[in-house]
């Protein structure tokens, strides 16, 4: 686990620094970083948008909490770890918190960006992804963990992550899969 606390407030500008170089250490080590974090962005930017659509955050609200995390990540890429865990953990908190806040009471109107580059398609998109009528559907509790499990993580992970008992993820799995397979059936009988 990192030392830094993804909910410490820091600034969650879009825009990624150029962070310097710290003293005793060459500029020739930044650009190593620089490539082993691009390979870790082009590689869970969208796994990580997809989690917190799991977890029930709109395309675009997804999106840019993902990247907001990603940019936060950046800034703090030589004390993460464990980079997969900490974005996940960051946006999954940083969702809870912009849920919670009253800041924003209507949704503003949604800008293109890299990852949503059409915003007036995202209830085509979601349409056609069936899957996300289902977990929308599950209780809180049940939909974070299936969210996690989605994400490639093992039910013991989750506990560590979210701090509770594994056999309270466990438990929440188990009812998450009995009600999934309810839903499927019934929609087979619709069919």
């Amino acid at each position: 686990m990192s030392s830094h606390d993804p909910t410490d407030g820091t600034d969650r500008s879009t825009t990624v620094p150029t962070p310097s170089c710290p003293p005793g250490q060459s500029h020739r080590a930044r650009p190593q970083a620089d490539e082993e974090f691009s390979a870790f962005y082009r590689e869970n930017i969208r796994p990580v948008t997809g989690f917190l659509i799991n977890h029930g955050a709109s395309v675009h609200l997804a999106a840019d909490i993902a990247q907001e995390t990603m940019t936060d990540a950046y800034r703090n890429w030589d004390r993460i770890t464990h980079p997969k865990a900490w974005v996940h953990k960051a946006a999954s908190r940083a969702l809870v918190r912009k849920v919670a806040s009253v800041e924003d009471p209507v949704d503003d109107v949604p800008e293109p960006t890299s990852l949503v580059p059409r915003p007036d398609a995202i209830a085509e998109w979601e349409a056609q992804h069936d899957a996300l009528d289902l977990i929308r559907s599950l209780p809180a509790k049940q939909r974070q963990v299936m969210a996690w499990t989605l994400a490639g993580f093992t039910p013991t992970d989750i506990a560590n992550h979210l701090g509770m008992p594994t056999e309270n993820v466990r438990a929440n799995l188990k009812k998450a899969r009995r009600t999934s397979a309810t839903y499927l059936k019934a929609r087979e009988e619709e069919q």
